[in-house]
């Protein structure tokens, strides 16, 4: 799961810089659900989803609050939701959360919408799909392929964004890579 997971922080990380780069993003506080199917993603979000529940109440509730802090929470369906604070600095400058070893390859738009192609190192990962947005709301569709276990697998991560409002509240902007 740790490898799907990083499939689904790299097409975040394609995803944001290309709703910043075209000026439409909100600055502020944002609400990204992502959902991946498909391969080991499914099973081993059922088995996350297991453990948590075999959980002490005391323990699961300390688990539940210690990623409420990174902004972080599962939804019911298989879901995972994260908050992102994106300042206006950030947003003006294109200066977006980017995980290293992940470049775009591809960005052709048509309206509001954009296909996107990516390419990572680690885990090798590729993708592509469409992000459409408006300034407070985007969805995706991506297709990824990586490696897992020395297996190629084909994953699909769904994922929709809203802005919440302006303050960032707790959850403090991600560092960017330079």
């Amino acid at each position: 799961m740790h490898k799907n997971l990083l499939a689904a922080a790299a097409m975040l990380a394609v995803v944001l810089p290309v709703a910043a780069a075209e000026g439409t993003m909100k600055p502020g506080l944002w609400e990204i659900n992502n959902k991946m199917s498909g391969g080991q993603a499914d099973k081993a979000m059922a088995q996350m989803q297991e453990q948590m529940a075999k959980m002490a109440p005391e323990q699961r509730k300390q688990m539940e609050a210690m990623m409420a802090q990174r902004g972080v929470r599962m939804v019911p369906g298989g879901v995972m939701s994260v908050q992102v604070c994106m300042t206006r600095e950030m947003v003006e400058r294109n200066d977006v959360p980017t995980r290293e070893g992940c470049t775009s390859t591809k960005q052709q738009r048509s309206g509001n919408t954009i296909h996107v192609a990516f390419s990572c190192t680690n885990p090798p990962s590729s993708g592509e799909g469409d992000v459409s947005f408006t300034p407070e709301t985007y969805t995706s569709h991506m297709t990824i392929k990586t490696l897992q276990q020395g297996k190629e697998e084909t994953l699909v991560a769904d994922a929709n964004g809203k802005w919440l409002k302006a303050d960032c509240g707790d959850i403090k902007p991600m560092t960017t890579k330079k």
